[in-house]
């Protein structure tokens, strides 16, 4: 007779790597799972972004300070934004670490993926901030 069928047996997980229940990249499903949160977070903010959008279309500087000078319009926007940066970096980092082989230019490509994502959240949490003081 054979031994019993457990699964255990055919893993090639270290024992403590089915412990900790991570993958070969230590990380589990931490970023498919901030992936998710990032996604359902920008389909609930989308519809108060595009009605703030649409009020703003074809008004000028002083009317869109008026609008975004709202405390909960600007912080619609400000959550919209960061949801969007976040989501954005993860989801090119997952396919620069699938489809880039060279390990250079995979270190240099996903530096330069934060980098993109911090300045472009940087620079619209700015303009969002800068427009609903008024200034």
């Amino acid at each position: 007779m054979s031994a019993p069928n457990n699964g255990a047996a055919k893993s090639m997980r270290t024992p403590l790597g089915r412990v900790r229940n991570l993958g070969a990249s230590h990380s589990g499903t931490t970023d498919f799972w901030r992936q998710r949160i990032t996604a359902v977070a920008m389909a609930l903010l989308i519809v108060p972004v595009i009605v703030v959008v649409m009020m703003m279309l074809g008004s000028n500087h002083a009317a869109a300070t008026q609008t975004l000078g709202s405390p909960l319009v600007a912080i619609i926007l400000l959550l919209f934004i960061i949801a969007s940066a976040w989501h954005m970096k993860i989801g090119m980092q997952v396919v620069i670490e699938d489809y880039v082989h060279n390990e250079q230019l995979k270190l240099a490509a996903i530096m330069a993926n934060n980098f993109f994502s911090f300045a472009v959240a940087l620079a619209s949490i700015y303009a969002i901030l800068k427009l609903s003081s008024g200034v």
